[in-house]
């Protein structure tokens, strides 16, 4: 199972580049781009870390992708 964000809208929403967000955060602009393009799923911490930093819950910005069985 593969995990989705919110994370590339939510960025834009708030007017941040990946440079902006990831200095924010403490990764690189790499990190960010992983995330969002699907490459690399974050650590809990730093799913927490990026909720933190949106004020919002970690579920409005990573869910778990539908595997299409259940």
């Amino acid at each position: 199972m593969g995990v989705t964000t919110t994370l590339p809208e939510l960025r834009r929403e708030h007017r941040l580049t990946q440079a902006d967000l990831a200095a924010a955060v403490g990764v690189s602009r790499q990190t960010i781009n992983s995330i969002e393009t699907g490459r690399f799923e974050p650590s809990l911490s730093l799913a927490l870390t990026l909720a933190q930093h949106f004020e919002t819950p970690v579920e409005a910005i990573f869910a778990l992708a539908d595997a299409g069985a259940g």
